[in-house]
């Protein structure tokens, strides 16, 4: 039997507010096969994020595994890269030191680095601005580059917690379908949490549907339409039925809370 990308197993976390337990996940099974691409939805608050965290290792869980290709997590490292809504760039750094960053820390060769930069600027089409800074460029080509630095360590898995959240419409539909081109040519296996049902719907292979707090997952929703996909897919009938399926879910989950 292959080994998944992802084995998340009794996943706990409870936070202490106003000196009372807060249950935010109660996760029984979550698995992601390598190359996979899931997205992650839910209610506001649920603990989307706090999940992605601790699947990074920057949070710790007060019961659970979590394996990676096999190997348990207890702390952040290189096999899991996370990109953050905010881009968490160098302002004092070039695009291209911003993208070296990593490797440097790794210890790797000058030349050899140059190398790996030179070839993510270039996947990422950055390559004209390598000597530009932060303050010089666009929105999405800061999280290009915030992508880029990621990919130059070459994790097994890409951790996004809403990296375009911060973005305008135009741009954010842009991203999406660099995105989607970047997984397509490299294989990579994504966990890409977001609030945004059409986004979870058109990037995912599978939509893991969860509930609030503590979150448990609701439902996976297995996205068939076509690879490679482009965002003219969104005004399909199919990629409608997937949306408003995913919407129902969630509006019902609201309203299981309210009441």
């Amino acid at each position: 039997m292959a080994v998944a990308a992802l084995e998340v197993v009794g996943l706990k976390k409870v936070y202490t507010k106003s000196g009372r337990p807060l249950e935010v996940l109660d996760l029984e099974r979550f698995t992601v096969r390598v190359g996979e691409f899931i997205t992650v939805v839910g209610p506001s608050g649920c603990g989307k994020s706090t999940f992605l965290h601790i699947v990074g290792g920057f949070i710790k869980a007060e019961a659970g595994s979590i394996r990676v290709f096999d190997h348990e997590v207890r702390e952040p490292g290189p096999d899991r890269g996370m990109i953050f809504q905010e881009f968490a760039l160098f302002p004092w750094r070039t695009v291209a030191g911003n993208v070296e960053w990593g490797l440097e820390v790794q210890g790797v060769s000058k030349a050899e680095r140059e190398a790996i930069v030179r070839k993510y600027l270039d996947i990422m089409g950055l390559t004209e601005f390598r000597d530009h800074f932060p303050a010089e460029i666009s929105g999405g080509m800061k999280q290009r580059v915030a992508l880029a630095r990621v990919l130059a360590f070459d994790p097994k898995i890409l951790l996004m917690d809403e990296p375009f959240g911060a973005l305008d419409a135009q741009t954010r539909e842009v991203m999406q379908e660099e995105l989607t081109r970047l997984w397509e040519r490299t294989g990579k296996t994504i966990v890409f949490v977001t609030h945004d049902i059409d986004e979870a719907a058109y990037l995912g292979d599978r939509v893991v549907v969860l509930t609030t707090r503590p979150a448990r997952i609701k439902e996976e929703v297995t996205i068939k339409l076509p690879r490679p996909r482009d965002i003219t897919v969104k005004k399909s009938v199919q990629f409608l039925e997937y949306r408003n399926r995913v919407w129902d879910l969630i509006r019902s989950e609201a309203a299981d809370r309210r009441g």
